[in-house]
């Protein structure tokens, strides 16, 4: 019951996701992994139920899905976190292993029914190499994929500091979680081998990934303006806006931008943060500030790394934790909550606003009224 209803989940959130408005590249990558899971489910169930033995053609359903896995986990991800970046020819690199193995299946497939029928029954019996040489190949490739993903995770981590106030929506930790539980998966793949106990995980996987799947937005929506060939900017790489540990990660030498055109920049990002209160918008991006002040995001966020010496994130909730502080101080505004008051200065919800606030003041807000009263 479990894996009939994990199946038909499977494909239903496929058909949600894959004709949904507005899909992007990440969406269909996530619809086709729905899809394989959910052909991957109907495989081990056909087995387990004794259905293959009785309709042998579902045979052709018994390809090496578990290959699949890890290189869309990754490209679903990347997709999400880099798709200005994303390349097509470098993708299908990741298919090469399923695609090796496919044929290296073909002579077990090519057999006739009845022996494809007396080789599953005794396990593999005479395939025994094959199976053992797809088993390490396996294990092999779930690390590899678990690795390289996190350190995709790690890099959106790292460069959203630099482009957004605010991470709830795109911090991407349910992603994480996954990447933890896949871990799992591939622990007991390696020291088990239980296959009841791998594909009862994975249906639960199911719902989990084709929930949150389907609540991700798109992260890296807006574009930043085209560099032209005769533009003084076109060496300064975005990933050089990306600031961490206090320190800037590459040197601005080949930026366009001079030292009083920065001092000039940065006079008018004071004035509007200060001015119009920019920090108040919930959901201020790097791209959108440098709009308004009619600059390239480039030449914002370096301003910001040097003369304030912090990322975007770090200087725009600095900004909300001062009018918090102000705001808090005023005896007009104690019936409001704390809460209340932190929507008001920008923060989207109670835990970044806690976060953020200790860090800044070592204090938790409550604590910090008390040391004030």
């Amino acid at each position: 019951m479990m894996y009939t209803t994990s199946i038909f989940v499977a494909f239903f959130l496929a058909l949600i996701i894959l004709t949904k408005k507005g899909r992007n590249l990440a969406d269909t990558f996530l619809g086709i992994w729905m899809i394989v899971i959910g052909i991957h489910l109907f495989a081990y169930y056909s087995f387990v139920s004794g259905i293959i033995f009785r309709y042998p053609g579902i045979m052709w359903f018994n390809l090496p899905y578990a290959f699949l896995h890890g290189p869309l986990l990754y490209l679903y991800t990347e997709a999400l976190t880099n798709p200005e970046n994303f390349r097509t020819k470098r993708w299908l690199l990741h298919f090469v292993l399923p695609v090796l193995i496919l044929f290296s299946d073909l002579p077990v497939m090519l057999l006739s029914e009845n022996e494809r029928i007396i080789l599953y029954k005794n396990d593999w019996a005479g395939f025994e190499t094959l199976t053992f040489v797809q088993d390490v190949l396996l294990s092999t490739s779930g690390i590899v994929y678990i690795v390289i993903t996190n350190i995709l995770l790690f890099k959106h981590k790292r460069r959203i500091l630099g482009q957004f106030s605010n991470q709830g929506k795109i911090n991407l930790n349910w992603l994480r979680f996954l990447f933890y539980g896949m871990g799992a998966l591939w622990t007991v793949i390696i020291f088990t081998g239980n296959d009841e106990w791998i594909f009862s995980m994975a249906s639960v996987f199911i719902v989990f990934i084709g929930y949150f799947g389907i609540k991700q937005a798109g992260i890296f929506t807006n574009r930043f303006p085209e560099i032209t060939e005769d533009d003084p900017i076109r060496e300064l790489v975005i990933e050089s806006a990306v600031y961490d540990s206090g320190i800037v990660k590459k040197k601005y030498a080949k930026s366009g931008l001079n030292e009083d055109a920065a001092k000039d920049l940065h006079l008018q990002l004071q004035h509007v943060m200060y001015t119009g209160k920019l920090f108040t918008e919930p959901e201020l991006t790097l791209t959108d500030l440098a709009g308004r002040l009619s600059v390239h995001p480039n030449y914002l966020s370096q301003v910001i790394n040097e003369t304030e010496g912090v990322n975007f994130y770090d200087y725009v909730n600095a900004l909300r934790v001062e009018e918090f502080k102000r705001l808090v101080s005023i005896p007009g505004n104690q019936k409001y909550t704390l809460l209340a008051l932190a929507y008001d200065c920008g923060f989207n919800s109670k835990s970044a606003f806690n976060r953020f606030f200790k860090k800044s003041t070592s204090l938790s807000p409550s604590e910090y009224l008390k040391s004030i009263a």
